[in-house]
């Protein structure tokens, strides 16, 4: 066995494959600058500030224990101690100590964050309609919802040990 544990030679990708790949990772590097520049010139925010602000919005009282909301946006607990922060500045967000744990903290959206996000929320979903759904046939677009549950089933398995962004 080598330093890599596994002998067995990789699966290269095919030509089709490679293509693919590139493709996908060309779109979604496009896709996310288009929506980041969209939110920074409509509200001054990166995309991610604002999928924190959509989770919020859409949560019981307006607030998520940090550790789920975390979890929900798919990120580690410090980038999202880091986006809180910022958040807290702008009046957007609020933390609160969790009554029912001592060591845990909420987050809530504040009035003003829930205002940024109604006056932001429809340049945002012209911007991600433009880029993306109008430019697809209403099967590719089940398609394409399809593949990417796949993707994402096979990408956070429930195993407790998992070494996932939002336990880190």
């Amino acid at each position: 066995m080598g330093p890599m544990g596994d002998m067995t030679a990789p699966r290269w990708l095919s030509d089709e494959e490679q293509h693919v790949w590139r493709s996908y990772l060309h779109a979604t590097t496009l896709l996310e600058d288009h929506l980041d520049r969209q939110l920074q010139r409509d509200a001054g925010m990166p995309h991610i500030y604002y999928g924190l602000l959509v989770q919020l919005s859409q949560a019981p009282r307006r607030r998520l224990r940090m550790t789920e909301l975390a979890k929900s946006a798919k990120i580690t607990r410090s980038r999202l101690s880091h986006a809180v922060a910022r958040l807290e500045k702008s009046g957007w967000v609020r933390r609160e100590d969790c009554p029912s744990d001592k060591r845990g903290q909420l987050a809530r959206l504040t009035d003003e964050g829930a205002e940024v996000l109604r006056r932001t929320a429809p340049g945002h979903v012209t911007a991600v309609r433009q880029a993306m759904f109008d430019r697809l046939s209403p099967e590719q677009v089940e398609q394409l919802g399809t593949i990417m549950r796949v993707m994402a089933e096979g990408l956070e398995p429930q195993d407790p040990d998992a070494d996932l962004p939002w336990l880190r």
